[in-house]
């Protein structure tokens, strides 16, 4: 554990109008330093599942704790669980009778995927055609990155931040905030705020500032198949044998319709309408099904999945419908397919959740279909992995007109109040426990960045853009919110 020091001299005060034009000032001469802070976090392999290593996590916690100290956060330190991956925590609290703004990020980061396909080695950031490549380059060293930034220009301006900072980073979001529980109970009354901003959601597209108000939950097991005791000779026993494979592959396909729509009795049962203000909001997205297919990736002839009138809108389906996505499939391997009838198989299935789902009573209805459709008698074991809720909220509170001025001051354009098809688990909890404050969900993905995927990438420019919009945020925050929400 370590601090900043804590005696500095207080930075003059200022008026707001005057302390943001100096802030941005400073940012436009200094943005190569923090483009240089950004690169330091994404070289350190911060993989966060199990069966990677924990100390590269540590270490991306340990530099994390420097950066916040070295941008001007103080009282940092390092959070840890038994078991667990490190938070880091900080605060800057030098404005006495002004809201106080929590900031939210995370420093871990997915697996690469398959190396051979990153055009360049993905813990090695390399800028190209106007993005940063690198794993953990978007999601999410570039949100806290946002953070540091935002306060340093201010400070290097002369200036004290306009209201009161926390800032919380964590170390297990990739692999599903494990210890979220246990960390709110113990550390609810540390993050008391007025307001929450979490920089880890995209923008709609490229240029265009967003802010999400949506998120889908998530549940996910992992099955295992035994058909067998052990692989045996395809010649001497096919036949009267079940193939674990084929056994997975029947469960699998019992899970979806021809259309993709699961096959899951009640799945859709608790699933919001979606009302006719979001409707209008939805059909007004600046998008075309072209422009859609080529962003997503999808090869010319492939279908996209739904009723025809999803297909039109498939943001509507993508932010405020369930889905079903086969993570993985292992049965024996491409290097050792040999001629046998195989044993075992195993399976990720992961399904996204929309408001009001609730996510134990869709794990328990997955469980029971998955038992229901196994065939031929084979054993099976399923494994449930930790789960969130959908998070929803109404745009209704003057923070967010606020923040949406702060955008659009810092991209030059209107930003938009959209959905996000993703799970951020820390999101309604610490909500919820911090009595419901308004969480400001901004992010510097787009549908370009390929986050989970290889060559995952930034756009530089939205990035620049979202730090000057952060150093406009906290002046309209301090603004509009009123501290100890009297």
């Amino acid at each position: 554990m370590s601090t900043s020091s804590s005696d500095k001299s207080p930075v003059p005060a200022a008026s707001p109008s005057s302390a943001v034009s100096a802030a941005l000032a400073t940012f436009a001469q200094k943005r190569g330093q923090h483009m240089q802070d950004l690169c330091e976090l994404v070289r350190i392999p911060s993989i966060s599942f199990d069966g990677f290593p924990a100390e590269e996590v540590r270490r991306s916690a340990e530099a994390t704790e420097r950066l916040l100290q070295k941008r001007g956060f103080e009282n940092v330190r390092l959070i840890e669980f038994p078991g667990g991956h490190p938070y880091v925590y900080g605060e800057r609290l030098r404005a006495p009778g002004k809201p106080t703004l929590l900031l939210y990020a995370h420093h871990d980061v997915q697996p690469v995927g398959d190396e051979a396909l990153w055009t360049s080695p993905p813990f090695e950031p390399v800028e190209r055609d106007g993005r940063l490549f690198g794993r953990g380059s978007a999601d999410d060293k570039a949100g806290i990155v946002v953070h540091t930034a935002a306060l340093a220009s201010f400070l290097e301006s002369g200036h004290e931040a306009p209201l009161n900072l926390k800032i919380l980073v964590e170390g297990e979001e990739e692999c599903g905030s494990t210890h979220l529980d246990e960390f709110l109970q113990r550390y609810a009354d540390m993050l008391q705020a007025d307001a929450m901003v979490l920089t880890d959601t995209g923008n709609f597209d490229v240029g265009i500032p967003s802010i999400t108000t949506s998120l889908r939950g998530m549940v996910a097991v992992e099955i295992e198949v035994q058909a067998l005791r052990q692989p045996v000779h395809s010649g001497a026993w096919g036949g009267p044998l079940p193939d674990a494979g084929l056994a997975m592959s029947k469960i699998l396909a019992a899970l979806s319709d021809d259309q993709g729509r699961m096959t899951i009795p009640g799945i859709y049962d608790r699933v919001r309408p979606v009302s006719d203000l979001e409707m209008q909001s939805y059909n007004a997205l600046p998008f075309d099904l072209d422009r859609f297919r080529d962003q997503a990736g999808l090869p010319a002839g492939v279908s996209m999945l739904g009723p025809e009138g999803d297909r039109q809108n498939p943001w509507l389906t993508i932010w405020r419908k369930p889905s079903l996505s086969i993570n993985a499939v292992e049965v024996s391997s491409r290097r050792d397919a040999r001629n046998v009838i195989n044993s075992h198989a195993w399976a990720r299935i992961g399904i996204r959740l929309v408001p009001d789902m609730q996510p134990q009573e869709t794990l328990q209805a997955l469980i029971d279909h998955i038992h229901r459709v196994t065939p031929f008698g084979v054993q099976v074991k399923i494994t449930p992995e930790s789960s969130s809720g959908p998070w929803y909220v109404e745009p209704s509170h003057p923070a967010f007109a606020a923040a949406s001025r702060a955008l659009q001051a810092g991209f030059g354009r209107q930003a938009l109040f959209i959905g996000c098809g993703g799970s951020i688990p820390f999101v309604a909890p610490m909500s919820a426990r911090l009595g419901g404050i308004p969480a400001l969900l901004i992010g510097v993905e787009d549908p370009y960045t390929n986050a989970h995927s290889e060559n995952e990438s930034l756009c530089i420019a939205d990035w620049e853009s979202s730090i000057r919009g952060a150093i406009h945020m906290y002046s309209e925050l301090a603004a509009t919110l009123r501290a100890g929400g009297k």
